[in-house]
């Protein structure tokens, strides 16, 4: 089917179309509750045309434009769509001017050219708002419980943890989104991972989500919505389930969900996007009933016991390649087979490490604290609270970059910014940064880096960088000590 010829129309324009049908079949998942409240008609080949209530757009988005003034097509509903550009824009100004490259400088031009057209709300540099996408849209209240959310970004799925289906799509997928408001998918299965017991010092959402891909493997849910419950997930702040989250793609998920609950309600009340007065008492009624009915089937499950879990990182080139700080490197020799055994030698080789060394005392260059998985202010939060007092190792280059302007303003009115420019960090704008590298901020050929961000792929942070994964409060120690190290003692120490 082309563009913009989809065949069924969609369902007329209303508030949000997440209402949940009770029924007297089958409990249901939180997903199929979703799934079957957006699906307008499903095809002979299984596939079905969903609604979509909100669509992220960031500045990645100008082909799917562009693909839309090819076959003159306009917006359907630019009213459920916004925009905020994140992964090309600088973070040592607010100047898109400085953007070196002239192709990412014409698309993050692009995105404010496309949204002013097509009467998209549009987040830019001089606008406090803007930030990153999977940022912006929580603390502005636009992703809320049972919504069906898309982005052209594979970290959609971190508007799961306020209940939402979100995952990310491809830029034909994002034209037919922006044509039609609707979007054929398959029908994925369903996976649970219950985290029972309670954190220990010094371990948070991050230690959690990288001990689930450890275990599970960077393909351990592909073809599943990981849904994640148990009181381990019921205790954790919705900052933590954002982080958690945000991650099911490294685990090959297409989507990570939370049920919605007081902590959910608690966080969205209030802001900007979020219902207000009555029509938020109907809807906080309405979003209780979302949560999995009791005996409900999954396709997979999966337990975790979370009061062992030890701050985690990463040693290697994928997300599943983590270990506990005190764990050492692995030896291709253990691997079950020849294909992993090379793939381990090759994966050591380009790190720099030797079978059996360990992580902890492992000598850093550069410290990133940021990204969709780590730049709220909690994260900041917590990492000030190491860093306080102490200053970073003059071997070390380290950044903060804030999630959002929003997230940045809070920070220096709570005086983050200086506890963090006194121990010599530096404090920038909001963006994506060294995330992915794809602004100019990044990390050197052969240096090795403590960073908060959601993959560490070979060149991710830069050709030739070397990125270790961990949580804010481990990549603060980090940077203090010049290595990678335990940060419970220093904690310790802080109390």
């Amino acid at each position: 089917m082309r563009l913009g010829q989809t065949s069924v129309q969609p369902r007329r324009e209303k508030t949000e179309t997440n209402t949940v049908t009770r029924t007297t079949g089958a409990p249901r998942t939180l997903f199929d509750k979703i799934w079957q409240t957006h699906r307008i008609v499903e095809r002979e080949d299984g596939q079905s045309l969903l609604y979509v209530d909100s669509h992220f757009i960031q500045d990645g988005s100008a082909p799917a434009f562009e693909m839309l003034r090819e076959r003159g097509l306009k917006v359907r509903a630019p009213q459920r769509a916004f925009a905020t550009a994140d992964h090309y824009v600088p973070t040592d100004s607010r100047d898109l001017a400085s953007i070196a490259d002239p192709e990412k400088r014409a698309m993050a031009n692009a995105l404010r050219n496309d949204s002013n057209e097509h009467g998209i709300a549009f987040y830019g540099l001089d606008d406090v708002r803007q930030g990153i996408v999977h940022v912006v849209g929580p603390e502005q209240g636009m992703s809320r419980p049972g919504m069906l959310i898309v982005c052209g970004d594979s970290h959609t799925s971190t508007h799961g943890a306020l209940g939402a289906l979100a995952f990310g799509i491809g830029a034909t997928e994002v034209a037919h989104v922006l044509a039609t408001q609707t979007l054929w998918q398959r029908k994925p299965r369903t996976m649970r991972i219950v985290l029972d017991g309670a954190l220990a010092p010094g371990v948070s959402a991050k230690d959690v989500i990288l001990a689930i891909i450890a275990r599970i493997g960077a393909g351990g849910a592909t073809g599943h919505v990981i849904e994640y419950a148990g009181s381990a997930i019921s205790s954790l702040s919705l900052e933590g389930r954002l982080t958690i989250c945000n991650m099911s793609i490294e685990a090959g998920g297409r989507a990570g969900m939370i049920a919605p609950d007081d902590i959910t309600f608690d966080y969205l009340a209030g802001r900007p996007h979020a219902p207000q007065r009555e029509q938020w008492e109907r809807d906080v009624a309405r979003w209780r009933a979302l949560a999995s009915d009791d005996g409900a089937s999954f396709d997979k499950e999966v337990s975790v016991d979370v009061s062992t879990l030890r701050p985690m990182v990463t040693w290697g080139n994928s997300p599943e390649d983590a270990l506990p700080i005190d764990a050492r490197v692995p030896d291709p020799a253990s691997a079950p087979n020849a294909e992993r055994r090379a793939a381990m030698q090759r994966t050591i080789d380009y790190m720099g490490l030797t079978p059996g060394m360990p992580l902890d005392g492992l000598a850093i260059d550069r410290a990133f604290i940021g990204s969709c998985t780590n730049g709220r202010i909690e994260d900041l939060k917590a990492a000030a609270a190491v860093v306080k007092g102490r200053k970073v190792a003059s071997s070390v280059e380290a950044w903060v970059v804030p999630g959002s302007g929003l997230v940045k303003r809070e920070a220096e009115a709570l005086g983050l910014d200086r506890v963090f420019r006194d121990a010599g960090f530096e404090w920038r704008e909001a963006g994506c940064s060294m995330c992915l590298g794809t602004n100019g901020d990044i990390v050197a050929p052969g240096q090795r880096s403590a960073s908060t961000t959601n993959r560490n792929f070979v060149g991710r942070q830069g050709p030739g960088s070397r990125t270790h994964l961990m949580s804010p409060v481990m990549v603060a120690a980090a940077a203090l000590s010049g290595r990678l190290t335990d940060v419970r003692p220093l904690l310790a120490e802080a109390r």
